[in-house]
């Protein structure tokens, strides 16, 4: 089980709940900041509200930045 749900994670992006158009790609940010969480050693528990906030802050940053980072053309 994940410390936030799919519905909490559209809740603090300010999303409908009956959007769903992006379902698919707001859980799997939920599920990568989970394991970058866990990857940098912290222990998760579906009741710590730092850890949920901890992955709400990584979800609505990933979300908001989808633009590729640098340049592609370097080698043009």
């Amino acid at each position: 089980m994940s410390v936030l749900s799919l519905d909490e994670a559209k809740s603090y992006l300010r999303l409908d709940s009956s959007y769903t158009d992006e379902d698919t790609d707001i859980t799997a940010l939920i599920n990568a900041a989970e394991a970058y969480l866990k990857n940098a050693g912290c222990v998760l528990n579906d009741t710590d509200e730092v850890a949920k906030l901890a992955e709400k802050m990584l979800v609505v940053h990933w979300y908001e930045n989808r633009e590729p980072i640098g340049k592609g053309d370097l080698l043009a």
